[in-house]
């Protein structure tokens, strides 16, 4: 499995798309409310299985000296299979990179334990993201 940084149209569409295939189908969430002001100005990664074709995507923006982690998605047939937590390395590594040490997502409550097995804590009580209830979970490395 490996990581990519998006730095091309065409891999963003693909982010897009996989996003689309998720989020949009998948989970309901309106189009409208999953694209934003931000595509163009966050660090947005496709990760690979074995195959050439991208199986999950993320992105990494910088608000308030956090590095926030948002639209993590990993498609149907890859999930439960490590990828998931390879993302989530990948824009910690990407990050620290960038000297930030202080992690924040908002995290769908189902995914909850997910992340915190990873070191995350949960910072909130539920609260209602897109139609589908979500925690704040963070983390400091």
């Amino acid at each position: 499995m490996r990581a990519e940084r998006v730095t091309t149209g065409n891999q963003l569409e693909e982010a897009f798309r996989i996003r689309r295939e998720v989020f949009v189908e998948e989970q309901g969430v309106p189009l409208e409310d999953e694209f934003d002001q931000y595509e163009q100005s966050t660090e947005h990664i496709l990760v690979y299985h074995e195959e050439d074709a991208p199986v999950g995507t993320a992105r990494l923006r910088v608000v308030d000296g956090w590095a926030k982690l948002e639209r993590i998605c990993l498609l149907a047939p890859y999930r439960k299979s490590g990828i998931g937590s390879f993302i989530i390395a990948t824009l910690e590594q990407m990050a620290a990179e960038q000297g930030l040490t202080r992690m924040k997502l908002h995290g769908q409550k189902q995914a909850e334990g997910f992340y915190q097995k990873l070191g995350y804590e949960t910072g909130s009580p539920v609260f209602m993201e897109d139609g589908i209830p979500h925690v704040l979970m963070v983390k400091c490395i």
